[in-house]
């Protein structure tokens, strides 16, 4: 029989649904708090005043309520005092930013790449020496409470080891173990386009939404799918990839070997094929391709037709099999849609089954390029949010320790 919880537990667990609905919600009041956790205010004042002498929140009086008696004061994260690294490594660049408590970015950085093979011990370099830069332009005080990378290939989720990113050529990199080396602290790794499922569903224009399907597009497409507000990982963590899904047998090559590939279709790497240009693959060829389309080049109108197409195709098969309330374009695939939405719907409106494709809704993402990040800040944040003053305890501990 399993016994009844300590006050110890019921305290740590309380204080970590308050410190999440500050986080998610932002600032709060404490007869608001109290409603949803379904606790007495005497109560509330002791856990946001436990949080308040950690550093973690402050409260202050709210304007003008417009109420009669005393007004119950407002709780907010500190998101300048308390933040998390979040590092994206996609197929055409390094992003680094500073995230603070609530989801606020304090600071970002982007380093360009060309698209192609990347050497890790160069990537892991560069990203501590982005890091490192970034908190030691923070002000004094800041803890840092964990770090976050997205990463534009398959990741295995219990170690954070890359198993296969074909389009920078890792096989078996044990990226998070490296980074967690070099910048003597923890560092969770996730896939991007699940990272950017998570954010979207949390600050994006998924907010809300239970079903949501994310599509990430770089120079390869990935896939973030959520369930009953779950992401569905799969076995080992590599579930979402739906870039890999084949929409036209015998079509063209892609890197993972297959032909026909909904990547291979309709990603950044066919647009510029089918437009019939030499550009280097990367986000300024596809907003090139964009505005020419939009200035009425014929070749370019074209290529975005049939990829929408394809684009379509995809969305179809996915719509069917999950039967999402929303589905959310990110990366390039924003642009793409949004020059092509008239193909992409067309195509749904064929393949898609009646009864789940009346209620979707396809949008593009409110996050843009910075989804990625954003979801790799709330994989960090997560283990303060589970524990808050042991999680900052060991933070604090963790920077004396670099310091001395």
């Amino acid at each position: 029989m399993k016994s009844a919880p300590s006050p110890d537990e019921i305290r740590r667990r309380n204080l970590a649904v308050l410190l999440r609905h500050v986080h998610a919600s932002g600032p709060m009041s404490r007869a608001e708090l109290a409603e949803r956790m379904g606790l007495n205010r005497s109560t509330i004042l002791a856990l946001t005043t436990d949080l308040a002498a950690a550093g973690l929140v402050r409260e202050e009086l709210p304007g003008q309520t417009g109420k009669a008696g005393r007004p119950s004061l407002v709780v907010r994260p500190e998101s300048e005092r308390v933040c998390v690294l979040a590092l994206d490594v996609g197929a055409d660049r390094l992003a680094v930013a500073r995230v603070g408590l609530g989801g606020t970015i304090l600071d970002r950085s982007e380093m360009p790449r060309e698209t192609g093979t990347f050497d890790p011990d160069e990537v892991i370099a560069e990203l501590a020496r982005m890091t490192e830069s970034m908190m030691d332009a923070a002000r004094e005080g800041t803890v840092c409470v964990g770090v976050g990378l997205a990463f534009c290939g398959m990741v295995r989720e219990r170690d954070g080891v890359v198993r296969y990113g074909p389009n920078i050529g890792w096989v078996d990199v044990p990226v998070g173990a490296l980074l967690s080396e070099r910048l003597g602290v923890p560092v969770a790794v996730g896939n991007n386009a699940n990272l950017g499922a998570v954010a979207e569903r949390e600050r994006g224009v998924g907010t809300g939404v239970r079903d949501l399907i994310y599509l990430h597009g770089e120079v390869g497409i990935g896939g973030g799918v959520i369930m009953g507000g779950e992401l569905l990982g799969g076995e080992g963590g590599y579930g979402g990839e739906v870039g890999h899904m084949i929409v036209n047998p015998g079509g063209r090559a892609c890197r993972c070997g297959a032909r026909g590939c909904l990547e291979a279709e309709a990603g950044e790497l066919a647009l510029i094929a089918a437009a019939g240009r030499g550009d280097l693959p990367g986000r300024a060829a596809v907003a090139a391709i964009v505005d020419a389309a939009a200035r009425g080049d014929a070749d370019a109108r074209d290529a975005l037709h049939q990829v929408g197409d394809w684009l379509g195709y995809g969305v179809a098969n996915l719509v069917n099999v999950f039967n999402p309330t929303l589905v959310v374009f990110g990366g390039v695939l924003r642009e793409i849609y949004l020059a092509a939405a008239a193909q992409v719907r067309s195509r749904l409106a064929v393949n898609g089954l009646l009864a789940v494709r009346e209620r979707v809704r396809l949008r593009t993402s409110a996050l843009a390029d910075d989804a990625p990040l954003v979801g790799a800040a709330e994989l960090a944040f997560a283990e303060l949010l589970t524990d808050p003053l042991q999680t900052l305890a060991r933070a604090r501990g963790d920077l004396r320790a670099s310091a001395e």
